[in-house]
């Protein structure tokens, strides 16, 4: 009788603690933890014994996201782990005051949960979430502090979710399908393609006010794969605002994303993670190096793989699309070499233009080669955002770059038959604008060089 009075006392107070430490499970991990995007399940309204139900529910949801494009694609950038938080009740809060539908729909119910999820939140009934997120921070930075993107799962089968800094949903019918909407608002800042209100609505990767469709942000994509420009329904505000597709999941669940919403989900992929996983040699592995010397990248590949890389001796090419390469020692100058690979990811996924950001990734390694042999080699990574707009563009071009080692580029615009007609030094973070006048209407190539490495060319319209 005692150790049973002690479990109650401790089961009650399990919501008070602080600092409190749980189980956390690996339910899909494809590296380490600070090279992948991490998703991190938390379980709102599963009791003691509920936990193994909370994992399964976690694992399906999981095996239900990676099934679908574009992260069926990319799963290999994920690790996904389960935290296994208990709740002294059941279920979750109804309170019974929505006023968007007469309640109650279902049972008014008020139950000790560990997060106070609810139904109802903001008098909107199917908007199931929490406000206690010092709770969900405070259970994240003690036992998995690596996450990128939280999801609770909440024990209930009624039909509820929401997005926001963590995504949150019920286990019922289309329960993964809610998962897999809510995620595209919380980690890829997708919004919804029916509309969301106009305190929700603004400029993103999915939703504009602009209709023209040279300029649009998705014009690349207009008139490809049901892609257009279409008019949100309702009144009001709503008519202003426009959508690239109609039948998209940030729409409707069951369906696929749009190529708008998949190019966006992707593109933020490779805004938190490098696709090179590891590289041999690296600055701590070298010990005293001979020739021939070889190279070797570990890349976190798509499933097509549609990853790049163009590998540049001093400045000259040396390989295209491997992994492993092989130095001898006729390759090499006397004194300073400049190894340098450059990866980026060739998905037609992808048709990034104008506003949005090259992801580019590098490794050089600078190599000290003397008669007598290798002295050393030391190697250091970098990635690359470029930015090039406005692309049709008339009298002015705006550059920016960030980087986390290079403090500038060169960038070299040319005609499409190879004549230089404009070369400008470009610094890190600068935002440079470049006056086009003297240029005749046309096409025009626009390369980017990071000490004599190619590693992008871009076209260039000018009006």
């Amino acid at each position: 009788m005692k150790s049973v009075l002690c479990f109650l006392i401790i089961l009650f107070n399990i919501s008070s603690l602080a600092g409190q430490i749980f189980d956390v499970e690996a339910i899909k991990v494809s590296g380490d933890n600070d090279k992948r995007i991490n998703l991190v399940f938390m379980g709102d309204g599963y009791t003691l014994f509920e936990l193994d139900k909370f994992v399964t529910d976690a694992t399906n949801f999981s095996n239900s996201l990676f099934s679908q494009s574009p992260f069926s694609e990319y799963a290999d950038y994920f690790n996904v782990y389960a935290i296994k938080v208990p709740s002294n009740d059941s279920g979750t809060d109804h309170p019974g005051i929505a006023t968007d539908v007469t309640e109650p729909v279902f049972s008014v119910a008020s139950k000790n949960t560990y997060f106070n999820t609810s139904f109802d939140t903001a008098n909107i009934h199917r908007l199931l979430y929490t406000y206690s997120s010092s709770i969900v921070y405070n259970v994240l930075a003690d036992n998995f502090p690596q996450y990128d993107q939280p999801i609770i799962i909440v024990n209930t089968s009624e039909y509820g979710g929401a997005g926001g800094p963590y995504a949150t949903s019920s286990t019922g019918n289309n329960a993964d399908e809610i998962v897999i909407h809510e995620i595209g608002h919380s980690l890829f800042d997708l919004k919804d393609e029916y509309y969301p209100g106009d305190a929700l609505a603004s400029e993103a990767i999915n939703m504009t006010q602009e209709t023209n469709p040279a300029i649009v942000g998705w014009k690349n994509w207009v008139g490809t794969d049901g892609v257009g420009i279409y008019q949100h329904s309702g009144s009001g505000n709503a008519t202003s605002w426009y959508r690239p597709h109609q039948n998209c999941k940030m729409r409707y669940l069951g369906v696929p994303f749009c190529s708008v919403c998949k190019e966006g989900i992707i593109e933020k992929i490779h805004s938190l993670i490098s696709p090179i996983d590891s590289y041999i040699p690296n600055s701590s592995t070298v010990d005293n190096p001979t020739l021939p010397l070889d190279f070797q990248l570990k890349l976190i590949k798509p499933n097509p793989n549609t990853l790049e890389s163009e590998w540049t001796l001093n400045g000259s090419s040396f390989a295209t699309n491997v992994d492993d390469i092989s130095i001898e020692e006729t390759d090499l100058v006397e004194g300073a070499n400049l190894l340098t690979t450059v990866v980026h990811d060739n998905s037609t996924f992808l048709r990034v233009d104008n506003h949005d950001s090259f992801h580019i990734y590098t490794v050089n390694w600078n190599i000290n080669y003397t008669s007598l042999g290798i002295e050393e080699v030391e190697s250091n990574t970098d990635t690359f955002n470029i930015s090039l707009y406005p692309n049709p563009t008339e009298n002015l071009l705006n550059l920016k770059f960030e980087s986390s080692n290079t403090s500038n580029l060169k960038v070299v615009i040319l005609t499409v038959d190879g004549k230089k007609v404009k070369s400008v030094k470009l610094n890190n973070y600068e935002n440079k604008q470049v006056r086009l006048n003297h240029l005749d209407t046309g096409i025009y190539i626009v390369n980017f060089y990071n000490n004599n490495t190619l590693l992008t060319t871009k076209k260039l319209v000018k009006k």
